[in-house]
């Protein structure tokens, strides 16, 4: 992902939200967290499968925070969502727009979300920054890239049409609605954040030991 592409314009994030069923008894992540050393070994959290984007999130919450969850992969969203709405789980981290749906009917709440600031989507859950943790800000982000060698001035065409369909009202309201936050960096910005990413998840996945099945 660092050598092989010429990165031209990260264009979205989506950001992640830790999500619980409405009665357990945590409202932010510091009482989850809490919750998670009082009742060692019951707190499970799920994620969409092992090694996806939500399962390495979930090692970064547990190497930030020390919380005591467990893991528990699921293939895909909604059939974690469902069980997590019957409380046969407790916890998980999904993306702002699978998420919204499910806390602004109530079904859910939110602890935390995973993102420098709140999302326009889900305006009344606090970050965690804002609780007092630092270093998990996660997102689920898109980027246009090219294979590595192409004309210098084809990327910079192209980051240059991108950028302006990001300013298109329409593609600004699609994407809110979507929970996705515009982002369009480009050039040698966007190709640094794609090495720290990637360095950033060689950890996770080295220090928690995960294995693909």
């Amino acid at each position: 992902p660092v050598k092989s592409f010429a990165h031209v314009i990260h264009l979205t994030d989506t950001p992640m939200v830790l999500i619980a069923y409405p009665s357990l008894p945590a409202a932010n992540a510091k009482e989850l967290i809490a919750y998670s050393h009082a009742n060692r070994g019951k707190v499970n959290t799920a994620s969409t499968g092992t090694g996806t984007y939500t399962h390495m999130t979930i090692e970064l919450f547990k190497q930030i925070t020390g919380a005591d969850v467990t893991h528990i992969p699921y293939k895909g969203a909604a059939p974690a969502i469902t069980d997590l709405i019957g409380r046969q789980i407790q916890t998980m981290f999904t993306s702002v727009a699978s998420a919204q749906p499910h806390t602004a009917a109530g079904r859910l709440k939110g602890i935390a979300i995973a993102a420098p600031k709140r999302s326009p989507a889900m305006p009344e859950t606090a970050t965690f920054a804002e609780q007092g943790i630092s270093g998990l800000e996660v997102s689920s982000w898109t980027g246009i890239s090219l294979p590595a060698g192409v004309s210098p001035s084809i990327v910079a065409r192209l980051g240059k049409e991108f950028s302006a369909a990001l300013q298109n009202a329409e593609v600004k309201s699609r994407m809110t609605a979507l929970g996705a936050d515009l982002n369009g960096t480009g050039g040698a910005e966007f190709s640094k954040m794609v090495g720290d990413d990637a360095a950033r998840w060689a950890k996770v996945v080295q220090t928690a030991g995960i294995k693909l099945q």
